[in-house]
């Protein structure tokens, strides 16, 4: 993470447009369950027996013969997944299609209209039809009830951002109003202990993250997003301290925590003002140490590939390397 300089982001128009767009991950996965459904309703309505004639399935029974253990494999996998469901009630048909969403490809699709088709009796063939209904109908309600949490989640990076976003034409970072930071960390501090910076959200800030990057004529928006994924960090991190141990105090980590408190801008200072290659106490050797094993902690004692993982390990190593850069600045090495 490096220090901001004022950037000009997007008109307020643009930035509203942006994040009333949802997550992209997770529209991708809407996107790629609504159109395997329809892949589903397609090969359960038009797959029928068919024929070959002799140069076609030669050529076939190559193609086929070159990764027939691979394709057996996955075929046995589907058949059990496909007997699983339809065996299950109700009840437990809800709980195995949301435990395996991401099976329910064309490939599934696919196969589950070839047993159909193949079905020697009406009743069984009745059976997997109305087994196909149901997965469409559960998978539906799913990617309804995800959608309604991404907007959710949206509407909370709105509400959190909307103390920087005035009318003017031109968006400034950091605000042109000292107030706006000031009301925007107060934003964050309440909707964090209301419970509402949970992975939803900081996917939200990373799909948007990610775009901004890519439009690559967004460094106002980028900073903007950046600084409110600092502030959740900050937040998260503050909430436990490991400054005492008994009556004694730790300065160390006493000294991490300042750091982790405050704000990016003010981070140089205090390391100056804190190392003992500067005017501090702490050598530069015990500020590494400290920051590495808590890291480590936070690893422990966060979900692993989690979006808070990412956020909350990415600030430490921030600091982390901040603290390097001064360092090397106060020795005179080159960077």
């Amino acid at each position: 993470m490096t220090a901001f300089s004022i950037f000009t982001s997007p008109s307020p128009y643009i930035l509203q447009r942006r994040l009333y767009h949802s997550s992209s991950s997770s529209i991708n996965l809407q996107d790629s369950l609504m159109k395997n459904c329809k892949v589903g309703v397609f090969w359960m309505q038009r797959l029928r027996p068919f024929s070959l004639d002799r140069r076609r399935r030669r050529t076939l029974i190559c193609a086929v013969n070159q990764d027939a253990e691979e394709a057996f494999k996955k075929t046995v996998e589907v058949d059990r997944l496909i007997d699983t469901l339809r065996d299950a009630t109700p009840k437990e048909l809800d709980k195995l299609v949301v435990e395996n969403v991401l099976a329910f490809n064309e490939g599934f699709w696919i196969r589950l209209a070839a047993r159909t088709d193949t079905c020697k009796s009406e009743d069984d063939k009745k059976d997997y039809e109305e087994l196909a209904i149901s997965i469409m109908s559960i998978v539906d309600r799913l990617v309804h009830k995800t959608k309604e949490k991404i907007e959710s989640s949206t509407d909370v990076l709105k509400g959190i951002l909307k103390p920087v976003i005035d009318d003017v034409e031109e968006i400034a970072w950091p605000p042109r109003n000292p107030e706006a930071l000031i009301l925007m960390e107060k934003e964050i501090t309440q909707r964090e202990q209301e419970g509402q910076l949970d992975e939803g959200f900081l996917s939200e800030i990373n799909a948007q993250l990610r775009q901004a990057k890519e439009d690559g004529d967004k460094p106002g928006l980028e900073a903007m997003l950046q600084k409110v994924l600092q502030l959740y960090a900050s937040k998260v991190l503050s909430k436990r301290s490991y400054a005492k141990k008994g009556e004694e105090v730790l300065k160390t980590e006493q000294f991490l925590e300042t750091i982790i408190k405050a704000h990016e801008e003010e981070w140089n200072k205090l390391l100056i003002n804190g190392l003992t290659i500067g005017k501090g106490e702490v050598s530069p050797e015990e500020f590494s140490a400290v920051a590495k094993k808590r890291i480590e902690r936070t690893l422990i004692r966060t979900e692993g590939g989690s979006y808070q993982q990412r956020v909350l390990t990415e600030y430490l190593k921030g600091i982390q390397s901040r603290a390097e850069e001064i360092v090397q600045v106060l020795q005179g090495k080159p960077r």
